[in-house]
């Protein structure tokens, strides 16, 4: 995986991302549940213009957007095209579970990461780590021996744009946020 890897429409990515393997400092899994985002999409952080906030979803892309969800939870994003990511909603945990059920308060390992804010919990994602590099520590992104089986459907938890089957995920998967 490189840069040109993410430079590309976010709804292309969304769908390679599922099998990719996801660390951060050492913790993480098996990337099993995505949502895409574009500039044009009203649901989307970018859709009004470059803002403080959402300033890294307009930077090179291969870099985490974080941003919190209701004051409450914060979300990865993985930065595409100019304007678009890809968020990332759930994980298969498979390094560092003993970290994570302390982190999660002793969910079961099939919760650990389902959902962006428990995913963020479970890998101790922060906006600290907004605008760094998903190629340089505390990051590590390893590309999939197999593709996975890629279903989409409807994103969640969003009012606008939400017609568009944006949503990928691994059917079947026990660590889905949702099932698709």
């Amino acid at each position: 995986m490189n840069e040109q890897f993410f430079a590309r429409d976010a709804v292309t990515v969304a769908a390679d991302l599922l099998g990719v393997f996801l660390l951060v400092d050492g913790v993480g899994g098996i990337i099993v549940e995505t949502e895409a985002y574009r500039r044009d999409d009203a649901a989307s952080h970018s859709y009004r213009g470059p803002t403080r906030s959402n300033a890294a979803m307009f930077g090179a892309p291969a870099r985490a957007y974080v941003y919190r969800s209701y004051g409450l939870h914060w979300c990865l994003n993985f930065v595409c095209e100019t304007g678009s990511a890809v968020l990332i909603r759930a994980l298969e945990p498979t390094e560092g579970l003993e970290v994570m059920v302390a982190r999660r308060a002793g969910a079961p390992v099939r919760r650990l990461c389902a959902g962006p804010g428990n995913l963020c919990r479970a890998l101790a994602v922060t906006g600290d780590m907004n605008g760094l590099s998903l190629f340089a520590p505390p990051f590590v992104l390893q590309p999939s021996s197999a593709a996975p089986i890629v279903a989409s459907g409807a994103r969640i938890g969003i009012s606008k744009a939400v017609e568009r089957p944006w949503r990928f995920a691994v059917p079947g998967s026990s660590c889905l946020s949702k099932p698709i």
